[in-house]
C-alpha cells in the first residue's frame, strides 16, 4: 500500500478550486445588487478585484478596462428560493423563468441582472420526489 503524500492547498483557504470571476462596468453597484438579493458578504473595493460571498462561495467582481465586461451564469443555492427571486426583481433584474419546482429536486428560478448575469435561485426540495427517483438522479443538475 503506498503512502499518501499530503499536498499542500493549491486555493487559499476558503476558496474552492474554481472561482466564479465577473467583469463588469459599474461594479460598485454590481456589488451592491449581490448584497441586497443574496445577502452576499464582502465590500466593494476600486483598487483590486471586489471579493464577495454568496453562501460558501467566493465570486471575484472586477470593474472593466484591461478585460472587457464578461457576464456570468450561475447557479445558486439559497435558503429561499421564491424570497430572493422577489428581491431580485424589486432590485431590478428581468425575470427568465418564475420559481417552479424542478424534475430533479429543486425549486428554480432565473433572472438576468442588468449587468448581463444570469443567476439561476434555487432550493433544495423533496416534497414532489420519491425514494426511487431521489436514488436516480442524486448527483444531477
Amino acid at each position: 500500500m503506498r503512502k499518501k503524500i499530503k499536498q499542500p492547498p493549491v486555493a487559499p483557504k476558503g476558496w474552492h478550486s474554481v472561482t466564479p470571476r465577473i467583469v463588469a462596468r459599474g461594479t460598485e453597484e454590481l456589488v451592491a445588487f449581490a448584497r441586497r438579493v443574496f445577502q452576499a458578504s464582502g465590500e466593494y473595493r476600486s483598487d483590486i478585484p471586489t471579493v464577495i460571498k454568496i453562501g460558501d462561495s467566493p465570486i471575484m467582481i472586477s470593474e472593466a478596462g484591461v478585460r472587457p465586461p464578461m457576464g456570468a451564469f450561475l447557479y445558486v443555492y439559497v435558503p429561499d428560493t421564491d424570497a430572493v427571486y422577489r428581491r431580485a426583481v424589486a432590485a431590478g433584474a428581468r425575470v427568465l423563468e418564475e420559481p417552479s419546482e424542478q424534475p430533479y429536486g429543486d425549486r428554480r428560478s432565473m433572472v438576468e441582472d442588468k449587468w448581463g448575469n444570469v443567476w439561476q435561485i434555487a432550493t433544495r426540495s423533496e416534497k414532489k420526489r420519491g425514494p426511487a427517483r431521489r436514488r436516480a438522479n442524486s448527483g444531477r443538475r
